[in-house]
């Protein structure tokens, strides 16, 4: 008897909790300065395990019994605000929070959400505060924020000064990178010594290597997301800076308060204007120069507490002009991206967020030379116009469930060439303009089993058609075309598809510590082709056809997370293999024709990539930085090239170590460096020397066998922000950097320097090694009103 009053006892016990009501409490989380949403904030209840964070628009919805609550909001920089709630229904709670900035030094400001680096299942996944990003020395003074991301674990650069990154043993065509959704193509300014990115304009950046949600596609690398900030919607604002090669002004405000907001923000170098008073107008070279500029734009309204609109855009470009007077030569080469996003936030109900967006995006390659009275031109691109639906579904506290598709209409032009003599115009059928469909469905489910264990797994399922007008040819034996077959518009040419699966787990072992391991399979059906060891303008960009497959990977990472000193320092320390299917290279022996379609120019291979990555991360106090060391090998190896043997890709490295600090001494002065280590870069040198019919004929090594010396650095800055007038409204600042503080003559590349004559035995073949950039000094003047 007493058993069975005990059963009945907690059977109307659980029924009771199962039955408690359930109240949603959801809104946005705002700076309360600005109006700007804040991506990635955290809600969590006092007392509880239980949270959630904001996602790309700021907006939260969480579930619990009916009761009463501390809800405890934070975000990165700002002051963590605690808010009482008790309520029998659902509510709508909109939660601004202040920078920390504004306030006294005696307020504590959240660094990050409490345990976040070891209680989120999320591998691989870094955000930077574009603050932080700020802080950190910069070539020539300009803030770069693929300069910083480069700084992290697991992350490569091509060179001295570029801007392309190469993520665990991945190509730079392999990372998605996305600007307010848009895809960008080409990164960088300056033939890649500067990214395209205005800092002044951007609000957040996260970086993702590992464990890529299934809501992102079409790369096997990883995943840079960048948001640009919405506009001051409370008061309007001037913010800019001049330094030593460029210059950039910001303006934003509101249109109707709290209501509506823009930002309007645009940098230009000067490098032409700096070298022209070196070049006489009497000069073969006058009118010869380079200048770089960008914009950037964006607007929103919010017509209510359920619908939101965003509109932005970018447009940049690079402007080469070269003049030469004695030989009556005259060469433009204009490039650069413009990208425009159009977004609507609707909000079903306080448990279904979704978000529609249209994108347009365009990168263009052009090259005019002119000589006497002959002109020819070479162009490339690609063209994008996609349309996504996103949903965010909260169905329980705990569990976060993220759906939706996306649909791309492609436009590839790999290369057209033209040209004209006199009256007699060049134009052969050598338009190589390609077509294609690429979609995707996906689902997400962040799912907090247990306050130990934690599941995010997805699926996502994605395809892509090549379609007409398309032109196959086929060919004899030496080349030369015999047949062809003709798909009209819209036919379909060739179609790949297949599943991607992610999954990624965490299980606590304690509040400080944890274990994440995850798998992911991605598939890319576009693909950059570079003949050099860098990301240039002239790299062509090509789609999956019936000669290129989609590449493919499997990328495997488990790793172990740890908090210390009551999470003033995040550690980690990850483990990954990654192989990768259909790379493409060019054959060997591979001259530029562009006359003739590239695809007849590719090899295919395997590539496959493993390491271990170590970061240390003070988040807090005065003295914040971090310290990142990768341990890597990157293999490739393909049937035609290299006797068919594996070789070193070329930007694998051993040992990379970056370490950054950052010290704040007071409100006036701050002061950071950074050091940064790698193993020499890859590559191939000529071993021998013939001469054949009186011409000095070289032959290479094995494919990238030979290594460049190790490449070392020092940055310093020292940041100075004036005491405030309190009559005037400026804010200034000034801001000196050295690059390359100890001048190391780090190697860009390697050339051989023949003097003498073979005939008499005096010829002399010397490798000698050439450095760009020694020590820089900067100033950068900013202000802010």
């Amino acid at each position: 008897m007493k058993a069975l009053f005990s059963f009945f006892f907690i059977a109307f016990f659980c029924f009771n909790a199962a039955a408690q009501k359930k109240i949603t409490i959801s809104g946005y989380i705002r700076d309360g300065a600005t109006g700007e949403t804040l991506i990635n904030a955290t809600v969590t209840v006092k007392g509880n395990a239980k949270g959630i964070s904001s996602n790309q628009y700021g907006f939260y919805s969480i579930t619990l019994n009916e009761a009463t609550y501390t809800l405890i909001a934070s975000y990165v920089g700002y002051v963590s605000q605690a808010i009482g709630i008790r309520s029998s229904n659902d509510t709508l709670l909109n939660i601004d929070l202040r920078s920390g900035t504004t306030l006294s030094p005696e307020v504590i400001v959240t660094a990050k959400k409490r345990d976040n680096n070891v209680k989120t299942a999320q591998m691989g996944k870094i955000s930077l505060p574009i603050e932080q990003i700020k802080s950190v020395p910069a070539l020539f003074g300009e803030v770069d924020l693929l300069k910083v991301v480069q700084l992290l674990p697991g992350v490569r650069n091509a060179g001295e000064g570029s801007a392309g990154i190469y993520v665990r043993g991945g190509g730079p065509d392999q990372n998605l990178i996305m600007l307010d959704d848009a895809v960008v193509y080409n990164t960088g300014h300056l033939f890649g010594f500067f990214s395209i990115f205005n800092s002044d304009a951007i609000k957040n950046v996260s970086l993702i290597k590992g464990g890529m949600p299934a809501q992102y596609g079409g790369r096997l690398s990883s995943v840079l997301d960048i948001s640009m900030k919405e506009g001051n919607n409370q008061k309007y604002q001037v913010e800019g800076g001049l330094g030593l090669i460029a210059s950039r002004v910001s303006i934003q405000g509101p249109i109707k308060k709290e209501k509506s907001s823009f930002i309007i923000s645009a940098r230009r170098t000067y490098i032409d204007a700096l070298t022209k008073p070196f070049v006489k107008k009497n000069s073969q070279f006058s009118g010869s120069g380079y200048y770089f500029y960008d914009l950037n734009a964006k607007v929103n309204y919010k017509f209510n507490e359920r619908d939101r609109v965003y509109l932005s855009g970018y447009f940049g470009r690079d402007v080469f002009d070269f003049r030469n007077a004695q030989q009556s030569l005259n060469v433009n080469i204009p490039w650069g991206n413009a990208t425009g996003t159009l977004r609507w936030n609707h909000v079903f109900n306080n448990k279904l967020f979704a978000n529609t967006t249209a994108v347009y995006n365009d990168y263009k390659f052009s090259f005019k030379g002119a000589q006497n009275n002959f002109t020819v031109k070479l162009q490339s691109g690609i063209r994008d116009l996609s349309l996504k639906q996103d949903f965010d579904f909260y169905p329980f506290s705990g569990q976060k469930i993220k759906f939706g598709l996306l649909y791309t209409y492609h436009r590839f032009t790999p290369s057209v060439v033209s040209g004209q003599q006199d009256s007699v115009v060049f134009d052969p059928l050598n338009a190589q303009v390609k077509f294609a469909h690429e979609a995707a469905l996906y689902i997400q489910d962040e799912w907090e089993v247990t306050p130990k264990f934690q599941v995010n797994a997805g699926l996502r399922y994605s395809g892509f058609q090549q379609i007409g007008p398309n032109k196959i040819y086929t060919t004899d034996a030496d080349g030369n075309r015999t047949d062809s077959i003709v798909y009209k518009a819209g036919k379909p040419v060739k179609t790949y598809g297949g599943l991607e699966p992610r999954l990624t787990l965490r299980y606590s072992l304690n509040d400080e510590t944890s274990l994440k391991a995850s798998v992911t399979r991605n598939l890319q059906y576009i693909h950059l082709v570079s003949n050099s060891g860098t990301t240039l303008p002239t790299d062509i960009w090509v789609p999956s056809t019936y000669k290129v497959k989609p590449q493919l990977s499997w990328l495997y990472a488990a790793g172990i997370f740890k908090n210390f000193k009551n999470n003033v320092f995040e550690t980690s320390l990850e483990v990954y293999y990654k192989s990768m299917q259909n790379q493409i290279e060019y054959k060997e022996g591979y001259i530029q024709n562009s006359l003739d379609d590239v695809e007849n120019s590719f090899t295919f291979g395997k590539g496959w990539s493993y390491g271990t990555e170590l970061f240390i991360n003070k988040v807090k106090g005065k003295f914040t930085g971090w310290i990142g060391y990768t341990l890597s090998w990157t293999w490739r190896k393909f049937p035609g090239l290299n006797s068919g043997d594996k070789y070193p890709a070329k930007y694998d490295r051993r040992n990379d170590m970056n370490i950054v600090a950052i010290y704040e001494k007071n409100k006036k002065w701050k002061f950071s460096a950074t050091f940064v280590y790698g193993s020499g870069n890859a590559f191939s040198l000529p071993e021998r020397f013939y001469l054949i019919g009186g011409v000095l004929t070289q032959q290479y090594s094995r494919i990238n066998q030979y290594r460049l010396p190790s490449y070392h650095r020092i940055d310093l800055a020292a940041i100075l922000t004036p005491k405030k007038s309190q009559t005037r409204k400026l804010k200034t600042e000034w801001v000196f950097s050295v690059y390359n503080a100890y001048s190391r003559k780090n190697p860009y590349f390697v050339y051989f320097d023949q003097t003498g004559n073979p005939y008499d035995g005096t010829l002399k073949v010397q490798a000698k090694k050439v450095s760009i950039f020694p020590i820089i000094p900067s100033i950068t003047w900013n202000f802010k009103f």
